[in-house]
């Protein structure tokens, strides 16, 4: 065991863990944080996606020893006191989840898209979400959310100055 520590939605942790541990085990067993989900364990499902560093990452396969110097941001990060991320408030208005097991990586995966490519096609949301499976299928409505979060996320920028 070593003494890590970790920067999560903004806070400072020290945790006891092995370097290999991975992160999402770390995240959910250690800091409480059950947002990210365990899906397949390998990467492949996206349920288990963060932010590290502002890109999307797999926590599943992420070894908490790596990420000791960077900023890790989860689902439970992305609200700002009650004001939910704009990603967040569209998956919400587009009834994007059915069973929700996916959302929080889909939703953490789609803000990352946001702040790499702020206005989307729908062909770049589809190539980007490819790696997220949602076992309900509401792959259409998970597209018009986050077609729905670019454009108040240009609005808000445009009008107000930077947006989240």
């Amino acid at each position: 065991m070593a003494s890590i520590r970790l920067t999560v939605n903004g806070k400072s942790y020290a945790v006891d863990a092995d370097p290999q541990t991975s992160l999402l085990s770390v995240l959910r067993e250690q800091l409480d944080l059950t947002g990210s989900k365990y899906g397949c364990g390998e990467g492949q499902c996206g349920a288990c996606t963060v932010l590290i560093d502002g890109k999307a990452q797999r926590s599943c396969i992420t070894k908490v020893g790596t990420v000791s110097q960077k900023q890790i941001t989860t689902i439970e990060g992305l609200a700002s006191g009650d004001q939910l991320h704009p990603v967040q408030s569209a998956f919400l208005e587009a009834g994007a989840m059915q069973c929700g097991y996916c959302t929080s990586g889909m939703i953490m995966s789609a803000v990352a898209l946001l702040q790499r490519n702020p206005a989307p096609k729908e062909s770049e949301i589809i190539d980007f979400m490819d790696g997220n499976i949602c076992r309900c299928g509401t792959y259409p409505r998970i597209v018009s959310a986050i077609q729905k979060a670019a454009k108040v996320r240009t609005a808000s920028s445009a009008g107000k100055g930077a947006g989240r």
